[in-house]
């Protein structure tokens, strides 16, 4: 047994400890593994998965949990969380982040609770400790539990036993809400949201594999893979590119030579 198994041992030790969870569902590869993970130790009747539905979470990946929980027999319950409509939240912070979490695990801990279910827990692991981010701090306050993190697994960790499992995440790009694609103190819209979920959909379709449009004003900041810099800005897809987003609203169109990476709006916090 490798050292990525016996993390994952761990994980089903820590989640048979919580004897019954909702978990925080997203379809992403962190949270679909932990999902599977909790019906392993606990069984399917111990366990909720639960996916927080907004304008902030494209219907693709809302449809992937619909799916998957359809497919694997998992109970599934869907929470109506509106982060514009949360105080401060389009004003877009530095700790908007928190203030989504927080209300949205306060949320999920009521349903849990109407279930009789002992814990929420989400799907944070090692490696988003290494930068800043906020949500984990209204994780901590209320007191939800993050076993991937217990359990010491890392990203690539994760993605390997995913694929043993045969879960179809395993090399699934990762994702994170819209919202973050906003520079710090932009206000954050339905429209505007909708803008970058249409163009990250059209990059999608063309084939790249990761990606963001991030939003400055009326300005989009594409992020690919750095292997893929050169074919998108091949002629044909430039164009295309570029005639799309203006008719999504955007009035620039530019191509980040750094590539694509998490937390690129983090770089110029202080």
């Amino acid at each position: 047994m490798n050292n990525t198994e016996i993390k994952y041992e761990k994980l089903l030790e820590y989640l048979k400890g919580l004897e019954s969870v909702a978990v925080a569902y997203s379809s992403g590869v962190d949270s679909t593994l932990l999902l599977y993970a909790a019906c392993e130790a606990l069984g399917k009747d111990s366990v909720m998965a639960i996916t927080a539905k907004s304008c902030s979470f494209p219907k693709r990946e809302f449809d992937e949990t619909v799916a998957f929980c359809k497919e694997h027999g998992i109970r599934h319950e869907i929470c109506e969380s509106e982060e514009l409509d949360i105080e401060g939240f389009k004003d877009n912070p530095k700790n908007r982040c928190y203030l989504c979490k927080r209300e949205l695990f306060e949320k999920i801990g009521d349903i849990a609770k109407s279930n009789d279910l002992k814990y929420v827990v989400e799907g944070s692991n090692v490696d988003d400790e290494g930068d800043y981010r906020p949500g984990l701090m209204a994780v901590k306050e209320l007191k939800v539990k993050s076993p991937l993190r217990e359990a010491g697994l890392y990203k690539a960790e994760i993605r390997e036993l995913s694929k043993r499992l045969g879960l179809p995440t395993w090399d699934k790009p990762s994702f994170a809400c819209l919202a973050s694609r906003f520079v710090y103190g932009e206000t954050i819209n339905e429209e505007k949201l909708s803008m970058v979920d249409k163009a990250e959909q059209l990059l999608l379709d063309m084939g790249f594999r990761q990606v963001r449009v991030r939003i400055h004003g009326d300005m989009a900041r594409i992020e690919v893979e750095t292997d893929e810099i050169s074919r998108i800005a091949e002629k044909a897809n430039r164009e295309r590119i570029a005639v799309a987003f203006k008719d999504y609203g955007f009035s620039y169109v530019t191509l980040d030579l750094l590539g694509y990476r998490t937390g690129s709006m983090n770089e110029v916090l202080k």
